[in-house]
């Protein structure tokens, strides 16, 4: 009896599933050489109000200046009450240190108002819920975006999912893991099926750092990169440079 050929249609899905699988395996890889190279860090609280202000301070800015602002803010005012009540001039001169200090007092105080209004000043109830809910209600409040809110639920509420900042979607398009006309939700997508489940904070963690350290905006060390072997423009470069 004679076998039935296969369709083009099952053929292009054999390929994409082959596909899918080899670049889940690259960034298995790439996750382990970063793992190797980097440490894990932990976030400075656990509370989440005070996460959301972190998250708010660090817009713009960078790590340093964020939690120098944050240290100083939060020894005067903690809870969402306190912050309600305080003075925006106040507020300006503490969070100095992380810059657009002017934007950023109103927003906090905007915030620290909604959550005891809507939540009578226990944030938590909003992570407290399913994943999607939790992410929809925090897209609804002013100043939060898409990669704030995901940090609220990795570190606030341990869910599985992957933040994308500005560096991670600079090297997910580097590394050809998303496209060069990717927003931010399609690089999303795209990373956290690619991550194995439980790996999405440490991937969150390892690409900030190596977009620090190594895969910078400009100029970037790739002659350094301990993921170069694995990256399409390194491999290219170091073509170049064997000819």
């Amino acid at each position: 009896m004679a076998l039935k050929p296969v369709t083009n249609r099952a053929r292009v899905a054999g390929d994409l599933k082959d596909r899918r699988t080899n670049e889940r395996r690259r960034m298995v890889t790439i996750l382990d050489r970063l793992g190797a190279e980097f440490e894990l860090w932990r976030r400075y609280t656990d509370d989440p109000f005070l996460l959301l202000i972190g998250t708010v301070l660090s817009q713009n800015t960078n790590w340093r200046n964020t939690r120098a602002a944050y240290d100083r803010l939060v020894t005067k005012f903690k809870t969402p009450r306190q912050l309600a009540r305080a003075d925006v001039r106040e507020i300006q001169k503490l969070i100095k240190p992380a810059g657009l200090y002017r934007m950023k007092s109103r927003r906090l105080k905007e915030l620290a108002q909604i959550i005891c209004q809507r939540y009578d000043g226990n944030f938590g109830t909003v992570l407290r819920k399913s994943s999607e809910a939790a992410r929809q209600e925090l897209l609804s409040l002013p100043g939060v975006g898409y990669k704030s809110a995901d940090v609220l639920l990795l570190f606030g509420a341990r869910r599985d999912v992957l933040p994308i900042d500005t560096h991670i979607f600079r090297i997910s398009k580097r590394l050809g893991f998303a496209a060069r006309g990717d927003d931010h939700e399609e690089v999303r997508i795209k990373l956290e099926k690619l991550v194995q489940r439980g790996r999405r904070g440490e991937a969150h963690i390892f690409l900030i750092q190596h977009g620090r350290r190594y895969c910078r905006a400009r100029n970037p060390l790739c002659g350094e990169c301990p993921i170069n072997r694995f990256c399409p423009i390194g491999i290219r470069r170091a073509k170049r440079a064997r000819l």
